[in-house]
């Protein structure tokens, strides 16, 4: 029998959390997806009492196993489940195990609708760069401006996503290391350098930093 107190459960609830960088009980219920209560009886030690459902989500964001969890936060004897016992760990475990499942399917599903969505924006392009790739192989003389619609299907899925670039390849701007990659040469914080190859940021996250050159003073 289990014997911790629900002061120690709340400070073995608190060391999983600080691996995962969750700063209090409140992040914890918002990333779990449960409430307040359901957190607090965890603290308690009352687990084995808890639905299967908060458990599942719980153990998620944690990121332990439900009979972990059970052993941490609950008496509940693991050695010897009672099928026929209401909250037992064998029901328990099957109903994690449903919702494990069930949340895979949906994983699935979600990947699956994300590549359609995406497919279906970039159809033009997949379907007319091969042959554009062709033409160009066999003759060298079309204008590669005459290429620059394909990119368009490109430009459109980016701005869904709310990827923009860092500035247009060409310009000049001031230099900011943050956002910029000296390709050659030096440069201090804002001196003029040209945009070599464009870099990305979406929100307020850098995905690539833009790739400069210094401009020479004149």
């Amino acid at each position: 029998m289990n014997q911790t107190s629900s002061s120690n459960y709340s400070d073995l609830l608190r060391s999983l959390m600080q691996l995962l960088n969750i700063s209090s009980f409140k992040s914890l219920s918002r990333t779990a997806g449960v409430s307040e209560w359901q957190v607090k009886q965890l603290r308690q030690g009352r687990a084995a009492q808890m639905q299967a459902e908060p458990l599942f989500k719980l153990s998620q964001a944690l990121q332990i196993s439900l009979n972990e969890l059970l052993a941490k936060f609950s008496d509940l004897p693991l050695s010897s489940p009672e099928p026929n016992s209401t909250q037992s760990l064998y029901h328990l475990q099957q109903e994690y195990r449903r919702l494990e499942a069930q949340l895979a399917e949906q994983q699935q599903t979600l990947q699956q609708e994300f590549q359609r969505s995406s497919l279906q924006t970039l159809e033009s392009l997949l379907l007319q760069l091969p042959t554009a790739a062709y033409a160009a192989e066999n003759n060298p003389q079309i204008p590669a401006a005459r290429l620059l619609p394909l990119l368009r299907p490109i430009e459109q899925l980016l701005k869904s996503w709310g990827v923009e670039a860092i500035a247009p390849v060409g310009s000049e701007v001031a230099y900011d290391p943050q956002l910029h990659q000296l390709m050659e040469g030096r440069a201090e914080v804002g001196d003029r350098v040209k945009i070599r190859y464009t870099g990305y940021i979406q929100g307020k996250k850098l995905l690539h930093r833009a790739k400069v050159s210094p401009v020479s003073n004149p």
